[in-house]
């Protein structure tokens, strides 16, 4: 994907992953915490390679010798210093955690997206939730993702055809039933997503969460969209591994 810098009124991945796997009004995750941090971790290498500060050579992620400032900076720095390279799974694995996550929730507390809802002991975050603040955001992302997976424009027909029920003889109540009764088919919306939500797109349908959020979705122009894109597919291998640690871990 060619390098893309979010503009300052735009979320990073990260951000615009958690706003939209979190619960607007409890602050709490749609998804198991471990795909929550999972994904997330898949999120920040996307962003740094829309960017243009790392990419994927061969099996192994490495740093860009310049790339622009960025609020993942930490972690890019983390990655342009190991002696040597990791695959983007293993790079999934070492990024995942609490301090990522609290770090990118607390960045959009500071911007008034969410609010930190809890409080801090000694240092340590207990009981933090971020319920949603200003819906303006995710629903811009809402919108974008819609978009792009052939969702219709907000039930623009249902009123409409109810008006028209109201208003008009008898001939015309059939032709309404039959808009009612047959949906129109979702693909001839969609239109071509930015190299960004189309990357948002992946990663929700890694994490499980595509489908919840759009279930009208044209399904195969999801696959399509998100086939082959590197970041989302190191979240499903270590999901997948840690699904199955999990059914090997004997019962207690």
């Amino acid at each position: 994907m060619n390098a893309e810098t979010p503009t300052a009124a735009e979320l990073n991945l990260p951000q615009a992953f958690l706003l939209l796997a979190t619960n607007d009004q409890d602050g709490k995750p749609e998804v198991p915490m471990f795909a929550l941090r999972t994904t997330l971790a898949g999120a920040i290498l996307a962003e740094l390679e829309l960017i243009g500060a790392i990419g994927l050579q061969g099996k192994h992620v490495r740093a860009r010798a310049t790339a622009p400032q960025t609020d993942l900076q930490h972690e890019l720095e983390l990655i342009r210093g190991k002696s040597r390279p990791h695959t983007p799974k293993r790079w999934v694995s070492m990024l995942e955690g609490r301090a990522e996550m609290q770090r990118v929730y607390e960045g959009m507390a500071a911007r008034g997206i969410v609010e930190h809802v809890g409080e801090k002991h000694l240092g340590v975050f207990r009981g933090v939730r971020y319920p949603e603040k200003d819906h303006a955001p995710e629903a811009a992302l809402l919108e974008k993702i819609q978009a792009a997976l052939g969702v219709a424009p907000a039930a623009a027909g249902a009123s409409e055809v109810a008006a028209s029920d109201a208003g008009t003889p008898d001939t015309a109540a059939p032709a309404a039933t039959t808009d009612a009764a047959t949906p129109a088919p979702a693909k001839p919306y969609a239109t071509a997503p930015d190299a960004r939500t189309k990357a948002l797109i992946a990663l929700l349908q890694a994490a499980g969460l595509l489908s919840k959020l759009v279930p009208s979705a044209d399904k195969i122009r999801a696959s399509e969209l998100a086939k082959d894109y590197w970041p989302s597919r190191a979240v499903e291998d270590e999901l997948r591994m840690i699904r199955l640690a999990e059914e090997e871990e004997p019962g207690i």
